[in-house]
């Protein structure tokens, strides 16, 4: 599943990397995903929006329903 997980990231950088942003893959515990938000997306306001209504939610409609995400920072 972590394989899923990590192609899933790779396909929705672009949309964050259009607006000055990048996420990074750091580990999977379980349905745990933990990413680092970084660029614009590190600092911005809606950067939680995006986490859970875009990240969080495109992982769950394409590898498991159970995954939920995390962002570590640093």
């Amino acid at each position: 599943m972590e394989d899923k997980v990590k192609q899933a990231i790779e396909n929705i950088r672009p949309s964050l990397q259009n607006d000055g942003g990048d996420i990074e893959f750091i580990s999977m515990e379980g349905t745990k995903v933990n990413v680092r938000l970084v660029g614009a997306c590190a600092g911005c306001p809606m950067s939680q929006m995006t986490l859970k209504s875009g990240v969080e939610r495109y992982l769950k409609k394409v590898v498991d329903p159970s995954i939920t995400v995390e962002n570590n920072v640093d």
